[in-house]
């Protein structure tokens, strides 16, 4: 009796010695996943450009500026199309009704091809002016997007990040392990980063 009392309970310590130990472990890897956030140095990374264009709130900001700047010059460019062809109409309708003689007919004819004229320049610089503007706003959400990688590579040291585009087949990364997408991690900085610019700016 007292023996089997005795392994009963060498058994029992030796349970719970291994209780202990793998407590302990799940313990230290509980507390290794806390601290290792995120795709370790030096792994290849990539993430959703689509995503980061539409969540950025800079790249937001911009677009609502540009689309309002360009929106206003569009109204004028319809205002001004639409009184040069009511002055068409009108001064055809005039010619029908044979209300104007033949020698001012080719005066005011030739008054409205100049004012075609003049709306047609008008209309192609406003539409470059509107190309300018765009690319102008893409230019500075790229820089900036630029500028933060930089900086956030050189704390995360990544071999590599790469961009990835399209809802059907994203290229250039058609498929990966989800657990490398760092677009989380970027659209919180990058926004992060705007917030703290525009505190700098209104002081």
């Amino acid at each position: 009796m007292k023996k089997s009392a005795i392994i009963l309970g060498a058994a029992a310590l030796c349970i719970m010695a291994v209780s202990c130990n793998l407590e302990k472990k799940g313990q230290t890897n509980t507390e290794t996943a806390e601290v290792q956030e995120g795709p370790a140095a030096g792994a290849i990374v990539y993430f959703n450009l689509d995503r980061v264009l539409d969540e950025y709130d800079m790249a937001n900001d911009l677009r609502s500026v540009v689309e309002t700047k360009v929106g206003s010059i569009q109204q004028e460019i319809n205002r001004r199309g639409n009184r040069l062809e009511k002055d068409v109409k009108a001064f055809q309708e005039k010619i029908d009704k044979g209300l104007l003689t033949r020698s001012v007919a080719e005066v005011q004819g030739q008054k409205l091809q100049e004012q075609q004229t003049k709306f047609q320049q008008y209309a192609a610089q406003k539409q470059q002016e509107m190309a300018e503007e765009q690319q102008v706003m893409l230019n500075q959400i790229a820089d900036a997007i630029k500028t933060f990688l930089d900086d956030f590579n050189t704390e995360k040291k990544y071999a590599l990040i790469l961009s990835t585009q399209g809802s059907v087949l994203p290229a250039p990364v058609a498929a990966g392990d989800e657990s490398l997408d760092i677009t989380d991690a970027i659209l919180e900085g990058l926004n992060a980063e705007y917030v703290k610019t525009k505190a700098k700016e209104s002081k």
